[in-house]
């Protein structure tokens, strides 16, 4: 990797496109209007964004609806449409250093972590799914000998895709590949505060092949593009990920439109549960890891710690030990573990709920409030806060930043109990060295993800996504494309 002057180094020569990208060209909000996208590290100002609503929306669509129906896309046969984006996996490989500065500069990722994790994951996610698109077959249904029942997949249409600022890059990435994969055309309205990996993403894949008006690209806010964008009567299906309380806003919006399927990836408040018989080191970096990792910005960071009571102490102090691994400073050091939040809005959402588990008798461990300097940062402390209890404020909400509450428990049917104890279901993680409980706990845990003995681990081929809060569908693997086709069957009388 390179080392943190070659970074700034960098960073200081990058472009950043800035305006919206429609029907295969950059051009600025038909208001004229713009947003600052700020440094969080520096709270210096990177660029101005064109801040997209109604009016633009509209013009996406109609250049989305316009390319699909010429089948310039839709229609193309299904080796070139995989090699077109096979190569545009190829580009973003090549200007892999620029989407992991772009990221970091933007939303404050750690270039270690977007080096090692965002930009790989994100184009193995374009490669591997390009490569499903001649490899999922249709299906002959089991009718009499007097008919023939074909049951084939095809693309919906024009998909809105509305995507969060904790992982700019990955998680548009697993919204478009298999929408644009299964032969869709594309609107995506990323989030207002990381929205320059996606404008640049966009370029790439023109130059890449892909016909105008397949992708396009419009940032903007929530309450303006964003709504459009769901109310939208030529918007066939909608995929989502944010929080709980704007995904309930999305189907609203879906219901007063066109009834169009509405995908969502929402909140999380993940459990991680430890047993009396785990590997304690291993557990207690694993607990670190799933909470102070991006600085806490993760729909399944476990952000709910419960221990076995009789080997609490222990743990404790593995705990704290592995939490000082995780200290905030400048991203662009590689050895920097903890980046700044986003905004001044979300460091003071932790502070907010720091002082509320103070003020509800949890006793901070390590960390706590941030201390902010003007012009310096929103950096927060990695922070624990024990004797917490799931009656409390910040273990029920879901806080997106580095506080962990710490529980405990004595028996399994206790720990279950109280994991489950959530409006939320996205993920959880247990550690035990027991087989037969692993097996017992991962089918009772009310979670769309189960890790034992690690957190966070996945890949392409796997599904990732909730239940109950946490929302439905599925993005990665096979299972994500099933979001973006329509299934048709067609009877023959012979």
């Amino acid at each position: 990797m390179k080392s943190y002057s070659e970074w700034q180094a960098q960073s200081e020569t990058l472009t950043f496109h800035g305006q919206a990208y429609i029907n295969g060209q950059f051009q600025p909000a038909v208001s004229g209007e713009t947003f600052p996208s700020i440094n969080p590290a520096t709270e210096k100002l990177l660029t101005n964004v064109a801040s997209c609503d109604a009016a633009d929306v509209d013009l996406a669509v109609d250049c989305a609806r316009e390319v699909f129906k010429s089948g310039a896309w839709s229609e193309m046969h299904p080796r070139q449409r995989k090699q077109i984006m096979q190569k545009w996996a190829d580009l973003i490989e090549l200007h892999k250093d620029e989407f992991a500065l772009l990221d970091t500069l933007d939303m404050g990722k750690s270039i270690s972590e977007m080096v090692n994790i965002d930009v790989p994951d994100a184009i193995d996610c374009f490669r591997w799914t390009a490569e499903c698109i001649d490899k999922v077959y249709g299906e002959i249904a089991p009718t009499g000998e007097d008919t023939l029942a074909m049951i084939s997949h095809e693309p919906v249409g024009v998909v809105g895709a509305i995507t969060p600022w904790n992982y700019p890059l990955l998680m548009v990435s697993w919204k478009i590949a298999p929408a644009l994969a299964a032969g869709n055309s594309v609107i995506l309205k990323p989030s207002e505060k990381s929205p320059l990996s996606a404008l640049r993403l966009a370029e790439l894949a023109s130059e890449a092949g892909m016909p105008d008006g397949v992708l396009n690209v419009v940032p903007g806010f929530g309450h303006t593009a964003g709504k459009a964008l769901a109310l939208h009567m030529d918007v066939n299906v909608l995929a989502f990920t944010g929080s709980t309380r704007v995904a309930g806003m999305l189907m609203e919006y879906a219901g007063q439109s066109n009834m169009k399927r509405v995908w969502l990836e929402a909140g999380g408040k993940s459990p991680n549960l430890v047993f009396a018989d785990a590997d304690i080191k291993k557990a207690a970096a694993g607990a670190a890891s799933a909470i102070f990792a991006n600085q806490g910005e993760v729909c399944i960071a476990c952000s709910r710690l419960y221990v076995e009571k009789s080997i609490k102490e222990e743990f404790m102090a593995a705990l704290v030990e592995e939490a000082s691994r995780f200290q905030a400073g400048d991203p662009l050091d590689p050895k920097t573990t903890m980046g700044p939040m986003v905004d001044g809005s979300q460091l003071a959402t932790v502070e907010r709920y720091i002082r509320s588990a103070q003020d509800e008798g949890g006793h901070v461990v390590v960390g706590g409030v941030p201390e902010y300097k003007e012009g310096k940062g929103y950096f927060a402390k990695p922070t624990i806060v024990d004797n917490a209890h799931n009656g409390m404020t910040f273990v029920k909400e879901e806080i997106f930043g580095p506080v962990l509450a710490v529980c405990e428990f004595e028996t399994e049917e206790e720990a279950i109990a109280l994991a489950n104890d959530s409006i939320y279901g996205l993920g959880a993680a247990l550690w035990t060295q027991n087989l037969s409980r692993a097996h017992r706990v991962s089918r009772k845990l009310e979670s769309g993800m189960v890790w034992v003995n690690t957190w966070g681990e996945g890949d392409t081929t796997v599904p990732f996504g909730g239940v109950k809060a946490s929302g439905n569908g599925r993005d990665k693997s096979l299972h994500a494309l099933e979001k973006y086709i329509d299934i048709k069957n067609v009877l023959i009388r012979l």
